[in-house]
């Protein structure tokens, strides 16, 4: 068993959220054309993209990741530190929104997988974070199919789904960014950032 394969089946075991299958190959396609420097992965959760990123996407970049829950962020650490990779992540722990406006600019690559209720405040608070060139990708932007057409939401998912509409429509009509949908998952939407003139 390789060392994804055993996060893999934890994750599976435990219910912990990681970029599912069908996700990987436009997360590492997006890595390997933009041949990031620096990663910012918003939502560490066990550890999982930050790994996998800098394994298999970008050799020689650096990653800078965010979770708020300390437990997960403990399982994050353990798995870093049995990595051969464990120099090139720093974990963060805290609120995102919170962490975002301390972190020095020049990211080339972001990866929102955390709180889809903030996806339209992370948006906003990673946009002087970004180099001049950069892909910003979100993860869950579909939400169970509930974030486009006009199907019923459940009261309980609405503010959810409009966030996540809000999060799409800002990145959609922000004419810095070319962005794709991608109907993988639970939802994938890869945000190119124009070259600044």
């Amino acid at each position: 068993m390789t060392f994804f394969q055993e996060m893999e089946q934890y994750a599976a075991a435990t219910g912990a959220p990681i970029l599912r299958a069908a996700e990987r190959d436009i997360f590492l396609r997006v890595l390997r054309e933009m041949k990031p420097r620096r990663i910012l992965d918003i939502g560490t959760a066990i550890g999982y993209s930050a790994l996998f990123a800098v394994a298999h996407g970008a050799p020689e970049a650096t990653a800078v990741t965010l979770e708020r829950d300390n437990r997960m962020a403990d399982t994050a650490a353990r798995f870093f530190a049995r990595s051969p990779y464990a120099g090139r992540i720093e974990l963060l722990r805290g609120d995102a929104g919170t962490l975002l406006p301390g972190l020095s600019p020049g990211f080339d690559f972001v990866f929102i997988d955390a709180a889809k209720g903030q996806y339209p405040d992370y948006w906003l608070k990673v946009q002087p974070l970004l180099g001049d060139t950069a892909v910003v990708v979100a993860d869950n932007v579909l939400f169970r199919g509930l974030v486009e057409g006009d199907a019923f939401v459940e009261h309980r998912y609405r503010t959810l789904v409009y966030r996540l509409r809000e999060y799409l429509a800002l990145a959609e009509l922000d004419r810095a960014f070319t962005t794709e949908i991608f109907d993988v998952g639970d939802g994938l939407a890869v945000s190119w950032r124009k070259r600044r003139p």
